[in-house]
């Protein structure tokens, strides 16, 4: 899997905290947004020319990642 931390930062100042793209104010929560309403990784890199498909898989290997921590009760 991709190591994310590479590609995500953490910065209170911006966007609240939340995990932002190598320190842009694009969010890792932005980009599932967008791939859950069905946009293709070309489209997102289309609007967003800044971003790599390296900071796209980044963010899913992100929320992966976050999703081990959750319990069931």
């Amino acid at each position: 899997m991709l190591d994310y931390r590479k590609y995500i930062s953490f910065d209170k100042d911006v966007r609240g905290g939340k995990p932002c793209i190598r320190g842009m104010r694009i969010t890792v929560y932005d980009i599932l947004d967008y791939l859950a309403s069905g946009m293709e990784y070309d489209e997102i890199l289309r609007e967003f020319p800044y971003l790599t498909k390296e900071d796209i898989l980044a963010s899913l290997a992100f929320a992966a990642d976050q999703n081990k921590s959750i319990l069931v009760a």
